[in-house]
């Protein structure tokens, strides 16, 4: 005989608007009578996560994890679990996708173990509220949301009502037990995290893991973080025993680059707080069929549109009749104002057949006059590019400043495309 526990389906009326709890009632108080302690964070071994994070775990966050399939999210967080549960928090890793033979064949191929790393295949929200109350967990990994269900919900696992009700009983765990929550969202075919917008408005952390299944780096983004600044990145090389930190990712980027080869441009571009140099590829090939041809791989199709566009009118370049091929090297994205003039001078290179020096690299956003426009944090992509060994750095004229004294690199202003094209190649 098995017990069974069973669940009234009405039990989840709606609470009178009338009830008030008097210790908890909130009242106006003076913004100068406020007083806050600084969040203490939990830092983990991997100092890529503790920065994508804003300095640390948050006990009591919630923080959201999505991306693609086999991407490598239950890796990161088996290693997240296997390094918290060594320091002597207890973890618990509930999987809904995953049997404990599954979880503890990965963990052995990572090499975890430890006895405050308990395992838990479960979808019921009711067993796994009462085995939280039962084990006072500090840490809990859920894997994933789609697979959770709440039982006094009548619709389907995966469902809208489902995803929210299961991530709203997630919040009240996490903010009245103190407990970190690690919660693994699905994406859909557009890479948005699958299920209500709501459900990222409810979290405190959203981190988005990226990364191309033909190459080995992964890119943790932080889209929204109540602890910490956003659109910060940490890179990851996914490797047999899991996955490893990158801790000079511009090196990476650049390590194959060929010398003074044409059609190839190195952009200083700012990935939250922290300045990456990638290479621009393009080749421009005359058309052979009809309309030209535009294909881009990391880079928006739009912008290269109108970077063409501006070629052609400001820089005198014949473009119309040319196919062109663009890509961002190493399977980055690249979409920040800042890369327009190395993404001009890449298509200048390839058209022109003339090569630019490989000492050589471009910060700017050009305008559709043919301008180029300034851009933000110049300094911390100069002292970058500087220390990867570039000769000469290509910026904005109204950038330029006092700031650039005391640099080894030459600093070079322009003001237009065109003016930019004639420093280069002439």
């Amino acid at each position: 005989m098995v017990e069974e526990v069973e669940h009234n389906e009405a039990a989840k009326a709606s609470a009178t608007p009338s009830r008030r709890v008097s210790d908890r009632e909130a009242k106006p108080v003076k913004i100068d009578e406020v007083s806050f302690e600084k969040e203490p964070r939990v830092k983990t071994d991997m100092d890529e996560l503790n920065r994508v994070l804003g300095g640390g775990i948050v006990p009591g966050s919630l923080i959201l994890i999505g991306g693609d399939p086999g991407i490598g999210k239950s890796t990161l967080l088996t290693q997240v679990s296997g390094q918290l549960a060594k320091d002597g928090d207890k973890v618990l890793y509930v999987s809904g996708e995953e049997s404990a033979s599954q979880i503890k064949m990965r963990a052995d191929r990572l090499n975890i173990s430890g006895d405050n790393l308990y395992l838990y295949p479960q979808t019921d929200m009711s067993y796994i509220r009462q085995t939280i109350d039962e084990m006072h967990p500090d840490f809990l990994i859920i894997d994933s949301v789609q697979t959770m269900d709440e039982p006094e919900i009548t619709s389907a696992v995966g469902s809208i009502s489902q995803i929210r009700e299961v991530t709203a009983e997630l919040m009240n765990i996490a903010k009245q037990q103190n407990i970190t929550i690690f919660v693994v969202g699905h994406v859909t075919k557009g890479g948005a995290i699958a299920g209500p917008k709501i459900l990222e408005h409810m979290v405190d952390t959203v981190l988005y893991f990226e990364g191309d299944t033909h190459h080995s780096y992964r890119i943790l983004r932080s889209v929204k973080n109540r602890f910490g600044s956003t659109n910060e990145i940490g890179i990851f090389e996914m490797r047999t025993q899991g996955l490893v930190e990158v801790a000079n990712p511009s090196e990476i980027f650049l390590e194959e680059r060929l010398a003074d080869t044409n059609g190839s441009a190195v952009v200083v571009s700012m990935e939250g707080t922290r300045p990456i140099l990638v290479e621009i590829q393009s080749l421009i090939t005359p058309t052979v069929f009809g309309n030209a041809k535009r294909t881009a791989t990391g880079l928006d199709h739009n912008r290269v549109s109108v970077i063409m566009a501006v070629l052609e009118k400001r820089g005198n370049l014949m473009l119309q009749n040319q196919d062109a091929y663009l890509k961002s090297t190493g399977g980055v994205k690249l979409d920040e104002p800042a890369i327009d003039l190395a993404l001009a001078m890449s298509i200048a290179s390839s058209y022109k057949n003339k090569g630019i020096p490989g000492t050589d690299c471009f910060v700017g956003e050009v305008g559709l006059t043919g301008e180029v426009r300034r851009v933000n944090r110049i300094d911390q992509r100069v002292n970058e590019a500087e220390k990867l060994g570039f000769k000469r750095i290509f910026i904005p004229k109204n950038n330029l400043g006092d700031w650039a004294k005391d640099n080894k690199i030459q600093i070079i202003g322009v003001s237009t495309v065109a003016d930019a094209m004639h420093k280069i190649f002439n």
